[in-house]
């Protein structure tokens, strides 16, 4: 295809849109749908793209996204807490896997170091297949769910330095490390690493003052995009300068926003490297040797599915049923083998043969893993559930039970209260000023529109059991609550209202409405009486009965809330029912005298006409 870059978009959209739908639908997840569109596109397919080169070039931009939003999760307080699962199991997965695909890599006759960047690459499994398995399954908090995030994010951690290692090791292959690139790598690791934690939060601090959400995206991907730019130009690969950016900015206060702000980017140019990798993979190469791709297969679904379960045996310390699935999850290949391998043809580590007979093994262990997985989660029968207990691999993090959507004063006491019961909470602040104010005292709180689904959603929204809306601002507080109710309907949600008509609109979203002055209001009347002379119970009485009243004429007002004449006739009726009501209290009415308290003796004028003559 000669077309200019509006046809190639359509093509790389359309080919998103049939392919990936079709393979999710009979669980073999997106990443092969790419991977065959891409086949199907590419020079060894139906040649709609002849030159993949530039393609490929452009769509790494995605893996560099793809490594700060990793980057965004690995903040120091969170490797703290799963360190002996990430180190250790995950640690050691990599290493005993990393070792014997190397051994049967060399094999095909290839160099040392080439077997072992091969052997590493293989050792990676795929995040987005393993994770959506286990979310599909409900299995990302059992035991073998958890451990298998600890090992994927290892495995996270460990492409780094390979990736960084990959042009130094082909440089090895011919004249030599040289000591100069050697020095540049480090030299523009400092600058992102010290510039980085000097800057960057200084820089959002300012544009979110600005509050102009496209000014924020745009920091954003100059953040991302210029850090991979200083790696390039110091000969490391890109994605490392991105991830070593989300890594400063994970303990920030603006880390959901800058995930819901890259996460669409990510997705997309995600996608496009998928595709552009099924484009190089050579068909003719592949089916002239076929039994290299059927034996690579079977050697590396084997090799990994027999080491990570005696990993998870060991290390891990799992019984034999969740070992057998964390193994069946995890035997796969991972995206960032088409990543190593790439980097490793263009280090000169690797022909361009071999690179396409490896991903195409990759492709298809990711192809087979789905339905493995399904097979042995019917087959393997699970023990009965027993009373819930800390967990021994130690990766149970306490997540968030409670989100609070705006953090002035209104949410500040809810967040006390539940502070105070140690109930783990979250809040969502689209204020910086008030963010900044309130983390210097401590509290867990980030900068954000809560409206947005995808921050809600990188706030870890899914594990939230009850949603408070404390904005003050009437449409801020709607368009969050339909945010919720959209994406999480069984949720409970205790919404602000601000005043009666607020209070409608928010019932017709299923929030549970909280007046925001009405019970302030309450308490201070019940003071007023007391002081007044009212004794105190009868004053709390007098108070809890108005309460009830005006939130039966609340509802009753909501059934008629578009009809203003209706609503005027039920004010009127409220203020008699009101009077009567209050008028009983002091004796006063037709309903005068009951439930009036007396003097000993005093009779009311009910009680002197039923007394009979001779009865005094």
């Amino acid at each position: 295809m000669h077309g200019g870059g509006l046809e190639l978009a359509l093509v790389f959209l359309l080919a998103a849109v049939i392919a990936v739908p079709v393979f999710r639908k009979f669980g073999l997840g997106a990443v092969l749908g790419y991977l065959v569109a891409g086949v199907l596109l590419g020079p060894y397919g139906f040649r709609v793209i002849r030159d993949v080169e530039p393609v490929l070039g452009a769509s790494e931009i995605g893996v560099v996204m793809l490594l700060f939003v990793i980057g965004l999760e690995l903040s120091p307080s969170r490797l703290s807490v799963m360190r002996k699962p990430v180190f250790g199991a995950g640690g050691l997965q990599m290493l005993a896997c990393g070792i014997a695909l190397a051994l049967l890599t060399q094999l095909r006759g290839v160099t040392f170091p080439a077997a072992i960047v091969v052997g590493l690459g293989l050792a990676f499994s795929s995040t987005a297949v393993g994770l959506q398995l286990l979310a599909e399954r409900k299995a990302l908090t059992t035991a073998h769910g958890r451990l298998a995030f600890a090992i994927l994010l290892f495995q996270d951690l460990a492409a780094i330095p390979l990736l960084a290692a990959i042009p130094l090791l082909g440089g090895a292959q011919g004249e030599g490390v040289s000591w100069l690139a050697v020095g540049k790598a480090f030299g523009a690791i400092g600058i992102v690493v010290v510039g980085g934690r000097v800057l960057l939060r200084q820089l959002f601090r300012i544009v979110a003052r600005i509050d102009m959400p496209e000014v924020f995206t745009a920091s954003a991907l100059l953040t991302v995009l210029g850090a991979a730019w200083i790696m390039q130009l110091a000969g490391l690969t890109m994605g490392l300068g991105a991830f070593l950016a989300g890594v400063l900015l994970a303990d920030s206060e603006f880390r959901h926003e800058l995930e819901a702000q890259i996460k669409p980017f990510e997705g997309l140019l995600l996608g496009l490297f998928f595709i552009a990798v099924g484009m190089t993979i050579n068909v003719p190469a592949v089916i002239a040797d076929p039994y290299f791709i059927g034996i690579g297969v079977v050697l590396l679904m084997a090799t990994k599915f027999a080491l990570l379960y005696a990993v998870s045996r060991t290390a891990g310390g799992l019984p034999n049923r969740d070992s057998l699935l964390l193994a069946s999850v995890l035997a796969l290949g991972g995206e960032f083998a088409f990543v190593v391998f790439g980097d490793a043809a263009r280090a000169g580590l690797i022909g361009q043969d071999l690179q396409g007979h490896l991903v195409a093994v990759v492709g298809i262990s990711m192809a087979l893993t789905p339905p493995l997985y399904i097979f042995l989660s019917r087959w393997l029968v699970a023990p009965k559930p027993k009373p819930r207990k800390f967990d021994k691999i130690g990766v149970q993090e306490e997540e968030p039970q409670v989100l609070i959507a705006g953090f002035g004063r209104f949410g500040q006491v809810v967040a006390r209260l539940l502070a105070a019961q140690r109930i783990p909470f979250i809040a969502i602040e689209h204020s910086q000023e008030q963010v900044e104010f309130m983390r210097r005292f401590g509290s867990t709180i980030y900068y954000g529109d809560p409206a947005n689904s995808e921050l809600l959603r990188s706030a870890g929204a899914a594990q939230v059991r009850v949603f408070v809306i404390a904005i003050d601002d009437v449409e801020a507080n709607l368009r969050t609550v339909n945010t919720i109710r959209r994406q999480y309907p069984e949720a409970t949600v205790f919404a602000r209202a601000r005043n009666r008509r607020h209070a409608w609109q928010l019932m017709d979203l299923g929030a549970q409405v909280v007046r925001e002055t009405f019970h302030s209001s309450l308490v201070m009347g019940e003071r007023v009486l007391v002081e007044m002379g009212l004794p105190p119970d009868v004053a709390a009485d007098r108070a809890r009965r108005f309460r009830e009243h005006d939130e039966a004429l609340l509802r009753t007002q909501y059934l008629v809330q578009d009809d203003e004449q209706a609503i005027m006739q039920t004010v009127q009726q409220a203020r008699v029912e009101l009077e009567q009501l209050f008028g009983a209290d002091r004796g006063e009415g037709a309903l005068g005298g009951l439930g009036q308290p007396r003097a000993e003796g005093e009779m009311t004028a009910s009680d002197q006409a039923s007394v009979r003559p001779g009865d005094a």
